[in-house]
């Protein structure tokens, strides 16, 4: 099983930003998260400065966003998405497009359940309950 610590995982980012940068070619996975990085211009500063936020905390008691865990959770969505795993996500995701109609807002939706699916399971020391996932991916889909 591939389980990246957390430098492996920053790593990846900064190197994907820096490749791109010198326009040098990208593996396919390099390539989805280069698109999730162009999404996301407010982060270039911080992948522009490696040395300062290889090993920089980001604490949620100081409402700060985890900027490489946002686009962690944006790489895990476009895999699920890929492969419509848990099954029927990919239906549930083209319902929040035609609702927010934005791609990038309705995977911003997907995001807040699975990290909330994530958190739950670390709490309780369980495996992520697909269930409870695919239920908040609908309760969002009917919210107004």
């Amino acid at each position: 099983m591939f389980n990246p610590s957390r430098n492996d995982a920053r790593t990846f980012f900064f190197e994907t930003w820096t490749k791109y940068q010198r326009g040098e070619p990208l593996s396919g996975l390099e390539q989805t998260a280069l698109n999730v990085l162009l999404l996301h211009p407010e982060y270039r500063p911080l992948l522009e400065n490696r040395e300062r936020n290889l090993d920089r905390d980001f604490a949620p008691e100081g409402a700060q966003i985890n900027p490489f865990l946002h686009l962690s959770l944006h790489l895990a969505i476009e895999e699920q998405l890929s492969i419509d795993q848990p099954p029927g996500i990919r239906d549930r995701y083209v319902a929040l497009v035609k609702k927010t109609g934005s791609e990038h807002d309705a995977k911003h939706d997907v995001l807040e359940c699975l990290g909330e699916t994530i958190w739950q399971a670390q709490r309780t020391g369980s495996p992520p309950d697909e269930t409870a996932y695919l239920q908040c991916l609908d309760l969002k889909t009917r919210a107004t």
